[in-house]
């Protein structure tokens, strides 16, 4: 196989409205939210299904309930049995690696079409029993169920929430709320500038919901004739932050209380808090559940292809997809993942950070994007800071006021980007970037598309 020298482009896209983990979207399946997004897109773009060569997906809280979720949502969206489907986990970076493993599979030539996106339902994950099944009580459903309230005892079975678990680094075994605090402690990251970067993103993220900006391609999400969610649902839930900004400064602590303490994190966690140490009195804890994103529901795709076959297709073009990259770090300090990535996405774009126009970043917690503009100025002279002041920093805010379904950011904030440049003429050259638990940055360099 060689690799085909063509123009990878980002056609139209769409995405669910992000549900509020245990609300409007609770009761729908990852493998529906994510079917209900292929058929808006083909509906939207009216693409032959046989036009699609494959749909490459990212879904990070994967179980048994849809071995390669990508194939059975293409099967149950009317797409042909014979195109290719790929999932993919690589937790909040999935969604974008996905878009990436599209344009890898038309370079090799294995393609020329692909649906590429990311599903999550943060309402659904399981609670988990795990152990040997050759322990009496395992080795059947039906032995569970009878020896329930033995299990709970047995020090071989662990019963395991999956959100929590899948949040907490299996390596360094930190969560991911930890790894925000210790970037923020070791930055020096105030909680007075993390409310204040958190209160930007409600109101952009709101005006954005209201002046059509989102709307323009989300499709409603329906179930036997109902409508049960349209719009995203936690900038409405918190729309009064955006009224009385001072109820984000009131918000309660993570890591100030009996159970868990600042003191009780350094001496857990001091060691990935490089140049720091706890000073009693002194020492003061930043983050909260209002300067930190949101556990969500949704999905999110977009047409990627080379450019001839867009044109053959008279699907509209709206950005060629130049550059990608992934850089892991210390999984303590995943936040700051994206200020390498982007370097080098960058560099492989032969462009500078000057010429990025729009920026769209995952905002995982406010501690790693305030960390991200620090680290970015103080390594590559990049003035992340500057670009946000200016509104060209997630302009329609980010996962702090929309929510984060896992999987679907890293597609969700590619389409912020391409319909930025829709909506504003004078972006030329624009980024989606985002970190990912494990240590991981991903970021991919958009052009706007010249015929």
């Amino acid at each position: 196989m060689e690799i085909k020298a063509k123009k990878i482009v980002l056609c139209d896209g769409v995405r669910t409205p992000i549900g509020h983990i245990s609300k409007a979207l609770s009761k729908i399946t990852p493998e529906e939210l994510l079917k209900l997004t292929i058929e808006g897109l083909l509906q939207k773009t009216s693409l032959y299904p046989h036009a699609v060569d494959g749909v490459m997906a990212g879904w990070v809280g994967q179980g048994s309930s849809a071995p390669n979720i990508a194939r059975i949502a293409l099967l149950q969206s009317g797409l042909p049995e014979k195109a290719h489907a790929l999932t993919v986990q690589a937790n909040c970076v999935s969604g974008m690696e996905a878009v990436c493993s599209a344009a890898r599979h038309i370079l090799m030539g294995e393609g020329e079409l692909y649906i590429a996106g990311g599903t999550e339902s943060m309402s659904t994950f399981p609670y988990l029993i795990r152990g040997p099944r050759s322990l009496k009580e395992l080795r059947s459903l039906d032995s569970v169920k009878e020896n329930w309230l033995k299990l709970w005892e047995n020090s071989e079975v662990e019963i395991k929430d999956c959100i929590e678990e899948g949040l907490t680094d299996p390596v360094k075994f930190i969560g991911m709320a930890q790894t925000a605090e210790v970037c923020a402690q070791m930055y020096s990251i105030p909680k007075e500038a993390q409310d204040s970067y958190a209160y930007e993103s409600f109101k952009r993220a709101l005006a954005a919901e209201k002046n059509g900006f989102y709307p323009n391609h989300m499709v409603p999400v329906k179930k036997n004739g109902t409508v049960l969610l349209e719009k995203d649902e936690y900038p409405f839930l918190r729309e009064a932050l955006v009224e009385k900004p001072n109820m984000i400064s009131r918000a309660p602590l993570m890591f100030d209380s009996p159970s868990f303490s600042m003191k009780d994190l350094y001496k857990k966690y001091g060691e990935h808090i490089l140049g720091k140490k706890y000073v009693e009195g002194k020492t003061n804890a930043t983050l909260t559940l209002f300067n930190s994103c949101a556990r969500s529901d949704g999905a999110a795709a977009v047409i990627v292809t080379s450019e001839q076959r867009a044109k053959d297709l008279n699907l509209k073009i709206h950005a060629e997809l130049v550059s990608w990259a992934f850089w892991g770090n210390n999984p303590a300090h995943m936040g700051i993942a994206p200020v390498f990535s982007t370097d080098l996405a960058l560099k492989r774009a032969g462009i500078s950070f000057e010429q990025l126009e729009d920026i769209e970043l995952h905002e995982a917690f406010a501690a790693t994007c305030l960390s991200i503009f620090k680290v970015g100025k103080e390594k590559f002279k990049h003035n992340w800071e500057e670009k946000f002041l200016k509104g060209k920093v997630n302009p329609h805010g980010g996962s702090i006021a929309l929510g984060h379904p896992l999987a679907a950011t890293g597609t969700r904030i590619i389409l912020n980007a391409i319909y930025e440049m829709e909506k504003n003429k004078t972006v030329q050259w624009a980024l989606a970037t985002a970190c990912a638990a494990g240590g991981l940055g991903g970021a991919v360099v958009l052009k706007r598309y010249e015929k």
